[in-house]
């Protein structure tokens, strides 16, 4: 038996939008893509949504919409992917990384509170395995320290406060206290990549909640300049009759989505209702084999909030990363594709190169080195689930 780890679960629904739209005569961004972006923002119970060829340039652009940049300091976590703290690079701000709680992949609330100065501009918690993060007492927090925030532009008057721009790649269809991840934070950045619960091949979704005083169609209207190199009409306003003439406001990005890729969405949206049933149906059979046995396991379904059901993530007690290296190609050997989430960004050339320490995240360290994901996806048979858990249930009890 050959188990993969994360294919993507394409259908003939999706193959059949994709040849319509190929066969439209339009490819880019267009009608599809709008279509998209409304499906997306009523999914997630906000006003408006804007879909883009990655949820980095989601979170990005997010952050260019509010001017954060040089002298600017950015907070999330050091236990996440590179995209998390890329972004606040890419846009010339400095990244302030925190150490996840002890045996826990969340952030150290009270580090982040510690880490909070004037200078502050924006905090990335992060929705891992798509379960949602504390969001009350990081907006706590943000409350709390209003007193320090000093606003560079109208925009961030307007906020009033540090800039809670959640990292929702994992989390397309999580809620937290009855509410839709997509609308608890500020700005919610989702990815569509083809590992993820829903896709697009490639691409992303963002996400806000309204701001007093602030048009919901100006900031989609910068977000779409942002996107598509400053330009004042996109491709299918300009293919209008005699409408060719633009302008180039700014400098900007080229990171928008084709109705290709907005044609696999529209397809997913109609079965992913069923996709995260399935998803929760895995879960729960695995936590039933695995928590008697003393595997650590994240808690996806509870009083307070419901997960996509992303990633499996377990750990086990006591071992070391080079036995956990011997679990995963023992693993293999039997046919199951596993994986790791996360190597801790201290532990990554490029973070090292910008001076941050893995000993100075010693609970994203210790969380790292006993972790293994398993394979959760909706192309998973019943039987395959029964394999994984017979394999991985007789392989841990060696350890």
């Amino acid at each position: 038996m050959q188990i993969h780890f994360s294919p993507p679960d394409i259908s003939d629904l999706e193959i059949d939008e994709v040849t319509r739209a190929l066969k439209s005569g339009w490819i880019t961004t267009g009608l599809r893509t709008k279509e998209l972006e409304k499906q997306v923002a009523e999914f997630c119970g906000v006003e408006r949504a804007v879909c883009l060829n990655s949820q980095t340039a989601c979170a990005e652009m997010a952050l260019r919409v509010f001017g954060i940049g040089e002298g600017d300091e950015v907070i999330t976590t050091a236990y996440t992917y590179t995209a998390t703290a890329s972004v606040i690079c890419h846009v010339g701000a400095t990244p302030v990384l925190i150490d996840t709680q002890k045996n826990s992949l969340e952030m150290d609330y009270a580090q982040l509170e510690a880490a909070v100065t004037e200078n502050t501009k924006a905090i990335i918690p992060v929705d891992i395995a798509g379960i949602p993060c504390d969001y009350d007492r990081i907006f706590k927090i943000v409350e709390q320290k209003k007193k320090i925030f000093n606003s560079k532009n109208d925009m961030q008057k307007a906020l009033g406060r540090i800039l809670i721009l959640a990292d929702t790649a994992h989390a397309f269809g999580a809620k937290y206290k009855g509410r839709s991840v997509g609308s608890v934070a500020d700005f919610s950045a989702f990815s569509f990549h083809a590992v993820k619960n829903f896709t697009t091949a490639e691409g992303g979704a963002l996400t806000w909640r309204n701001i007093k005083g602030v048009d919901n169609n100006e900031i989609y209207n910068k977000l779409q300049l942002l996107s598509l190199h400053g330009q004042s009409k996109d491709a299918l306003s300009k293919m209008k009759l005699g409408a060719w003439e633009y302008d180039i406001v700014g400098t900007w990005y080229k990171c928008n989505m084709t109705d290709i890729a907005a044609a696999v969405g529209l397809a997913q949206m109609k079965r992913y209702p069923d996709m995260l049933k399935r998803r929760k149906e895995i879960i729960e059979r695995y936590d039933s084999a695995f928590n008697p046995l003393g595997l650590i396991t994240l808690s996806h379904y509870t009083n307070e909030h419901s997960s996509s059901g992303h990633l499996y993530i377990t750990r086990i007690n006591g071992i070391n990363s080079e036995q956990r290296n011997e679990v995963i190609n023992k693993m293999a050997e039997r046919g199951i594709a596993c994986n790791v989430h996360y190597k801790p960004l201290p532990m990554l050339t490029a973070y090292k190169n910008i001076g941050f320490k893995i000993e100075n995240y010693p609970n994203a360290y210790n969380n790292f080195v006993n972790e293994i994901t398993l394979p959760l996806h909706t192309c998973l048979t019943d039987e395959e689930v029964n394999y994984i858990i017979d394999n991985y249930s007789e392989l841990i009890k060696c350890y």
